[in-house]
């Protein structure tokens, strides 16, 4: 069941999912699944914009012409920089100054704002986007939002970016001249085989510093690394850590900074920094350890399927000719598995925009530009005949004087810098469709996703506990700390600042941080709402 129940936040009657005549200004009558939204009249919404410094926001944009031109569609932005992003939003929704859309929200960043009732609680309103209902359906996805999003009260309040297919981007990027130099041309089957071919590669290459330094570990230890490596050892890490991990044997939630598996992935890396394969400075800058990277002082390095270009690039700008690639993620000793996912960035509604004239109109835009396969196509690729041409197959095809990702890398116009388009604001889940997703691919990226995809499985999709509101304060701080706690001993027991013997003593001092009561609160909401 997708629909909210309960009371409140509804229309300005008070009954949920019903919008009245005042707030249907600019509405279509007849929209529908399928059907090109076009606002009846003029309606202009306000929106606060992601500013993202790779395509500053421009107000010329052809995204925006259209819009206007087209859906008849307008924004008063309130311009966010990238940087500021979080704590910004945060701060004007609290001070209720927020936006009426409200985007670039993932998953559980909307819980902290349910209790104050800055938000819209969507799910009272599902009957106004057909889009939306249509692909949950088709796609399956009822149950990972019911699990995910789901709160106390029956409802919920983030619109969620979809996605046909799970996610996958991120695995280690490998110089093929180095790993061909010690006899190894195969993609490894497992993290254990990928040890052993990091060591011959490493007898093979004297001059190499390390064979592995990693990226996207200044913020978070190898926050990417452990993140596409935590699945296949059963637990999370990394980017995507949670401390709560459900065991599905006793169907209740621990503690994962404490968990076998969490310690054995940490062993399996702390002893690839003992023998030297892997560089121990975890807490480096990217430009760092692009730079090993390209000169050839190191063979490997975190990437995904965007970077794998820049590398090329800058080793072609450096002189040299050498290829490399993503390796398929190996398999662990949980088995071959991916985070389950499939939802992804989406949007937050202020909650006042139930009482303005444009309301219904507003539900139809946002149904019609995140979730109908023409505002997707129109958000991913811009406009045919003037960023894009599509044959008789479907195959879409950017003007040769614009580039995106890999797509025309040498044009000397941007897809998103110059028009627009390829815009997180505008397009979640990087466009959704397995079409869409793939259509902004390369043969060797979408070659690649294709062989991940069909060797492993997804994960489960773990529940999510619904607190109420004095539990939720409770678990803030003690979620934020102990998880400070695991990511500071992550990385010491990593480079072996920290012996791994000491682990019982590092697991005493997380209970002493309040995992136990923290981890009763997620049982006990988690047992209430199983009846």
């Amino acid at each position: 069941m997708l629909g909210g129940g309960g009371n409140g936040g509804g229309g300005v009657d008070g009954e949920p999912g019903v919008i009245d005549e005042a707030q249907s200004v600019g509405a279509m009558d007849d929209y529908a699944a399928g059907t090109t939204f076009r606002a009846t009249e003029p309606v202009e919404f306000s929106l606060m914009y992601r500013d993202h410094p790779n395509y500053p926001v421009q107000a010329s944009w052809l995204a925006f012409e259209q819009l206007a031109a087209e859906q008849n569609v307008s924004f008063s932005r309130t311009d966010v920089s990238l940087a500021d992003w979080d704590q910004r939003k945060a701060l004007l929704i609290g001070a209720g100054d927020a936006s009426e859309l409200i985007p670039v929200t993932y998953p559980g960043q909307e819980v902290q704002f349910v209790s104050g009732g800055a938000l819209l609680p969507v799910s009272d309103y599902l009957e106004h986007m057909p889009n939306y209902t249509q692909k949950v359906a088709d796609w399956g996805l009822e149950e990972e939002i019911e699990s995910q999003l789901r709160q106390a009260d029956g409802k919920y309040y983030l619109l969620p970016g979809l996605r046909e297919i799970p996610d996958v981007q991120y695995s280690v990027a490998i110089r093929e001249d180095l790993f061909e130099a010690a006899g190894v041309t195969q993609d490894p089957a497992d993290w254990d085989e990928f040890a052993e071919q990091l060591a011959q590669v490493d007898a093979a290459n004297p001059d190499l510093s390390y064979v592995w330094s990693d990226r996207w570990t200044d913020t978070t230890p190898l926050g990417a690394t452990l993140n596409f490596m935590s699945p296949s050892f059963g637990t999370s890490g990394g980017w995507g850590y949670d401390n709560r991990w459900y065991d599905e044997g006793s169907g209740e939630f621990v503690l994962t900074g404490t968990t076998d598996a969490y310690r054995d992935m940490l062993t399996y890396l702390a002893g690839l920094v003992s023998d030297g394969l892997l560089d121990p400075e975890i807490t480096q800058s990217d430009d760092q350890a692009i730079a090993k990277f390209v000169s050839g002082q190191t063979a490997a390095i975190g990437g995904n399927t965007q970077e794998i270009t820049a590398y090329r690039t800058q080793i072609a700008e450096s002189g040299q000719d050498v290829p490399i690639r993503l390796i398929t993620i190996p398999g662990g000793p949980y088995g071959d598995y991916l985070a389950g996912s499939q939802l992804s960035s989406g949007l937050m509604i202020s909650s006042s925009a139930a009482q303005q004239p444009h309301f219904k109109a507003m539900l139809q835009f946002v149904d019609w530009l995140y979730y109908s396969d023409e505002g997707i196509e129109f958000a991913q690729w811009g406009v045919e005949g003037e960023t894009y041409t599509k044959d008789a197959d479907g195959t879409r095809t950017l003007l040769p004087t614009i580039g995106w990702n890999a797509l025309n890398p040498d044009a000397p116009e941007r897809l998103n810098a110059d028009y627009g388009f390829s815009n997180g604001v505008f397009l979640l889940a990087n466009g959704s469709t397995t079409d869409l997703l793939q259509s902004v691919m390369s043969e060797e990226i979408r070659e690649w996703t294709d062989e991940v995809l069909a060797g492993k499985e997804t994960l489960p999709v773990a529940p999510t506990p619904q607190l109420e509101e004095l539990e939720l304060e409770q678990t803030s701080l003690l979620d934020t700390q102990i998880g400070d706690a695991v990511q500071a001993a992550t990385a010491a027991f990593i480079t072996g600042q920290r012996s791994l013997d000491t682990w019982d003593a590092y697991v005493t001092e997380i209970e002493g941080l309040g995992a136990t009561q923290l981890i009763e609160t997620y049982n006990t909401a988690l047992e209430r709402q199983e009846g």
